[in-house]
């Protein structure tokens, strides 16, 4: 028989662990759960903060994974006098929590190669002031997790290594996805393939998160590569996979085949639902016509826009009968600001700019309106919501901020900020401005009777040709957005089955006529990929996994000198529809003191707290950045340092 194929008949019971050293441990509960035994070699897990296996052979161990390192208090229960090597499958912080404890240990720590920097270097990815090229980030957002103080790495693996030890060869194969190097140790034993596989797959054919899958703005390619992972964990038709967190997966073949069929399915709802990177210029506007002004075109008597090949800026004229103009959002630079707008002085009668109106928080929808303000006397306008994150960009960790396009770019103050529902008139025109999220939380749309028709402005919410009946308009799917389907795209979807616009004029010269059905489509998509994504979660609610900042500090970037105290809000959320308990331990590197150092708490039904801690330095710390990392628990369910905020310190 193919010993690949065959039963695992080594799983072990709890009274035959008990014999084998687990000395001074309760039968009745037993800290070291016995998981498989091949010969001489014998695997348990330990859970802490993640599962921490512990392969014993005679008196000696590795691990894979440190958690918390509470594990090397105990090892003594299980006769282990030396601990040789740890072995880590990815940088998450969670991964090597207690790696300080292992001084006086003389254990070695390897990594793969694709992570050291991650592991050595953590401040390297935490940043004061982000910018859209930084790396591991979405758009200076970061993707990844980094430890709170450097772990020194003794050895790496490439990805496709092998590791020896007592005689046993582990095979050390790239299982990026949910981290961009992260790695699973394959061992063949008698019984088939043990795979020690991180965070590629959680019992039940689940995810631990997405947020750390997401390493790009909506084009899916983290979500590809764990795919890919899971493909390659397939080939091997392991007997048992031993995941960083929860149970572990015995036979998991079949959870692995349909955890890559619940991949490919939100692979499919993902990425964007028009024609980008093919037919998306040839669909971006079939309705608007020349203007006098050159490359300027006219879609209603009253409306102009810009029409290029591949052309995609941001702003969009509302020219009145006076003269006097609005424009919605501005990503241009000076110089085209100028010359178009001189052209429509000489063409169209343009006496004035009054107002540039921003549709949301990214930078290529407001980079050009303080230029308007200075050199024409527009004034910016806003909703609320969305002028905080433009307005103090420090305090959010958001994708596509604007300073984060140019570094002479700092906060942009704006003139007027609505609430949402409130409407205003200006040249005889009667427009709303409404919260309207997709993309992102951190949007409105504005809309009114222009030239007869009831004409929507919606930002980068939709995209499509609506004659198309195979797109359904979404925009890149951002969880660092802020981007929650109920405070997103279902809610947008809905927004406009109840405002039924004639014409909604989008973001990047996108121009929609007549868009009801396209506007159903849209919305069933907003309901299918919620779905897919519940599909995939591991948590009560799916939101859990989706949302990078339902625990978020406020402000994010928190300016700390060295005599002083700072405070900073940590907002909770609960998502639940019953009171919620909390736990968060605050923790810090060597030099930084917080008070105090544990918050807790109840989080009320479908809801969130605010409570605060104070930040502080000592004299002898140099100055440079630091993080403050957020060890979470709910319920009694220990999620662990997911969550963090940056310090520098002056």
């Amino acid at each position: 028989m193919n010993p690949i194929r065959r039963p695992l008949v080594f799983h072990l019971l709890v009274a035959f662990a008990l014999g084998l050293g687990l000395r001074g441990m309760a039968a009745e509960a037993p800290r070291f759960e016995p998981v498989a035994r091949d010969g001489t070699l014998e695997i348990f897990r330990w859970r802490d903060v993640v599962n921490v296996y512990v392969l014993r052979e005679g008196d000696a161990a590795i691990l894979v994974n440190l958690g918390d390192a509470s594990v090397l208090d105990h090892l003594g229960e299980l006769g282990v006098e030396r601990l040789e090597w740890v072995l880590l499958t990815d940088h998450h912080r969670e991964q090597s929590l207690g790696h300080q404890k292992l001084d006086g240990w003389e254990t070695q720590v390897a990594a793969p190669e694709r992570e050291r920097a991650l592991l050595e270097r953590p401040m390297d990815f935490r940043k004061m002031r982000p910018s859209l090229g930084d790396a591991f980030t979405v758009h200076g957002a970061s993707y990844v997790r980094p430890p709170l103080e450097p772990v020194s790495i003794d050895r790496v693996f490439q990805p496709m290594d092998t590791f020896i030890w007592r005689e046993r060869e582990f095979w050390c194969l790239q299982t990026a996805g949910a981290s961009p190097g992260g790695m699973s140790y394959l061992l063949r034993t008698a019984e088939g393939w043990i795979g020690l596989s991180g965070s590629v797959m959680l019992d039940g054919a689940v995810m631990r998160n997405w947020f750390d899958t997401e390493w790009d703005y909506g084009f899916a390619k983290g979500l590809y590569a764990l795919v890919e992972s899971v493909s390659l964990l397939t080939s091997f038709e392991p007997v048992l996979l031993l995941p960083s967190r929860g149970p572990v997966i015995r036979q998991p073949v079949a959870q692995l085949q349909e955890y890559q069929k619940k991949l490919r399915h939100l692979a499919e709802l993902y990425v964007r639902g028009y024609a980008i990177g093919t037919f998306a210029p040839a669909d971006q506007d079939l309705v608007s016509r020349p203007s006098p002004v050159p490359h300027l075109w006219q879609t209603t008597p009253r409306l102009f826009k810009f029409k290029g090949p591949s052309y995609s800026p941001n702003p969009i004229f509302l020219v009145a009968e006076s003269g006097r103009a609005l424009m919605i959002d501005c990503g241009l630079d000076p110089g085209k600001i100028d010359a178009t707008l001189e052209q429509m002085q000489k063409r169209l009668g343009l006496v004035g700019v009054d107002a540039v109106l921003v549709t949301h928080m990214h930078g290529d929808h407001v980079l050009g309106a303080p230029y308007l303000r200075e050199r024409w006397g527009a004034e910016l306008w806003t909703l609320d919501r969305v002028a905080k994150i433009i307005e103090q960009p420090e305090r959010f960790e958001y994708a596509a901020m604007p300073w984060a396009y140019r570094r002479d770019v700092g906060p942009i103050q704006f003139d007027r900020h609505f609430t949402s529902g409130e409407t205003f008139t200006w040249e005889g025109y009667e427009l709303t401005v409404d919260w309207m999220p997709g993309q992102t939380e951190f949007a409105c749309a504005i809309h009114g009777q222009i030239d007869g028709r009831l004409v929507a402005f919606t930002g980068d919410n939709l995209f499509a040709n609506p004659a198309d009946p195979e797109q359904d308009g979404h925009e890149a799917v951002v969880a660092r957005n802020s981007a929650i389907f109920e405070e997103g795209y279902i809610y947008a979807a809905e927004y406009l089955r109840r405002l039924q616009p004639d014409l909604i004029m989008g973001g990047h010269s996108y121009v929609m006529d007549q868009p009801a059905e396209l506007i159903e489509r849209y919305h069933r998509w907003s309901l299918a990929i919620r779905e897919a994504y519940r599909a995939l979660s591991a948590e009560p609610d799916y939101r859990y996994l989706f949302d990078p900042y339902w625990v978020r500090a406020d402000p994010y970037r928190v300016t700390l000198p060295r005599d002083a105290v700072a405070e900073v809000t940590l907002h909770l959320r609960n998502f639940l529809d019953r009171p919620q308990r909390y736990r968060v331990k605050l923790l810090t590197p060597v030099g930084l003191s917080v008070e105090p150092e544990v918050l807790e708490g109840e989080t009320p039904p479908g809801g969130a707290v605010e409570t605060t801690f104070r930040l502080s330095a000592s004299a002898e710390l140099t100055p440079g950045v630091r993080t403050v990392v957020f060890d979470a628990t709910l319920d009694g369910k220990r999620y662990g340092p997911w969550f963090d905020c940056i310090v520098g310190v002056e």
